[in-house]
């Protein structure tokens, strides 16, 4: 029995989801609202004074960012002065745009992965990013 040669054919591409991108304006609002949260709420709620023979991770800021379709609230962490590296950075909260002002809410899991949460619009994401206690 002849064996088939092998030969590489065209197929068709799977269909990929298209992603909205984000409106300049919202992008602008809601990096002022972030902002705002992050100046007014957590820096005075969780930001200690660092000290240098702290044997732990301590916080040293808290900042928002945006990096394609996705808004991040991030914390710098400093490491104990014997740890290989001085720092690092945690994301604890992501908005994805999802088009029409809706947002899917999403917050790190202890096993680096985002946990998917909730589908909300931007003021009710924002809400509830000050509600619940990121860290």
């Amino acid at each position: 029995m002849a064996l088939r040669k092998k030969t590489w054919t065209y197929g068709l591409s799977k269909s990929k989801k298209i992603k909205p991108k984000a409106p300049e304006e919202l992008i602008q609002y809601l990096q002022k609202k972030g902002n705002e949260i992050v100046e007014k709420i957590f820096k005075p709620k969780y930001l200690l004074s660092v000290s240098e023979e702290e044997t732990l991770n301590q916080i040293v800021d808290i900042y928002t960012k945006w990096h394609r379709n996705y808004f991040y609230f991030c914390a710098k962490y400093k490491c104990p002065p014997d740890a290989h590296r001085q720092s690092f950075e945690n994301k604890f909260v992501r908005l994805e745009y999802l088009g029409n002002d809706e947002f899917q809410y999403s917050q790190m899991r202890h096993n680096g992965k985002w946990n998917p949460t909730f589908k909300m619009t931007t003021d009710k994401c924002l809400k509830h990013v000050t509600s619940e206690v990121p860290f």
